[in-house]
């Protein structure tokens, strides 16, 4: 596991290190709680927080609950505190500020390993668990959650000034799939066209038979690049059927992002481009930002 270890001294912090890293661990070190903090907030493969309660500038309890805050909603992380002066008040004050063990200083090798097998059995339910949250059951795309979620993280990323295109996709004559062929035929057609968009950006299942892409630094011609390699790859799949196999299109609409912008916008404006393409024809794109409709190839 990534752990990070924060404590005023570096003789404490080589200690622990050395217990750690002969157990396969990745272990960073910081004297400094403001800094240790920042680096948890940026590098998601961090799972352990072991802190002592007397740092500075943040104090242990502060970073303790500015660490849960962190991984509250999206990422798992234990938190460990640590301190030399073990008692009821120290050990409630720190499982009250986000904690989930709290160890004496220094640790004991065998109890400071124990401690982290726990870790390593917690963080992993807790991923399992966050993935379980924002994944689509059918498809194992992300949920509409989780992909709004992921978008506006990307946008926060990109700025008003980046580079950001959507694509939304929708699959053609999908009730006349479930009719002839049954509901069965249906979810094949879902989760194929899912494994046909899966490749490239951030990539979700709206609900029923609508997907959308967000493609962070990446421009219009881009997406419509992608959505064309898209509309043939679908066009080509074929979907085992009762008595004869069953052949998919999907419509696709771009958008671009703009100054001001907002995720909620970029994807509005794609899925009017989506309408457009599936009144003008089906199995094509339209483009928002020019209205350009790219015909059926071929």
């Amino acid at each position: 596991m990534h752990i990070v270890l924060v404590d005023t001294s570096r003789v404490v912090l080589k200690m622990i290190a050395a217990l750690l890293e002969p157990q396969g661990h990745t272990v960073s070190a910081f004297t400094d709680s403001a800094e240790a903090l920042d680096y948890v907030e940026n590098t998601d493969t961090v799972r352990v927080l072991i802190t002592s309660l007397e740092v500075r500038p943040l104090s242990g309890l502060e970073l303790c609950w500015s660490a849960r805050l962190l991984a509250e909603s999206n990422r798992p992380l234990y938190v460990v505190t640590m301190s030399s002066a073990r008692n009821a008040r120290n050990l409630a004050e720190a499982l009250d500020s986000g904690a989930d063990d709290f160890i004496e200083k220094p640790p004991g090798p065998e109890e400071l390993h124990a401690r982290m097998r726990a870790a390593d059995r917690l963080t992993t339910m807790q991923g399992e668990l966050i993935r379980l949250a924002g994944t689509d059951s059918l498809t194992g795309l992300l949920n509409r959650r989780a992909f709004f979620q992921r978008a506006r993280d990307a946008a926060e990323r990109v700025g008003d000034h980046g580079k950001m295109s959507a694509v939304t996709i929708d699959i053609d004559h999908f009730k006349r799939i479930n009719d002839e062929y049954g509901h069965d035929a249906g979810d094949a057609a879902i989760q194929a066209v899912a494994r046909e968009i899966a490749s490239e950006g951030i990539v979700g299942r709206l609900g029923g038979e609508e997907f959308a892409i967000v493609l962070a630094h990446r421009s219009v011609v881009e997406a419509e690049a992608l959505a064309g390699r898209m509309r043939i790859a679908v066009e080509a799949l074929r979907i085992r059927g009762a008595r004869v196999p069953i052949r998919l299109t999907c419509s696709f609409g771009v958008s671009e992002w703009g100054e001001g912008d907002t995720v909620e916008g970029l994807l509005k404006r794609a899925d009017i481009a989506l309408y457009e393409a599936k009144t003008t024809g089906r199995n094509r794109i339209v483009t928002a930002a020019s209205d350009l409709v790219l015909a059926r190839a071929g």
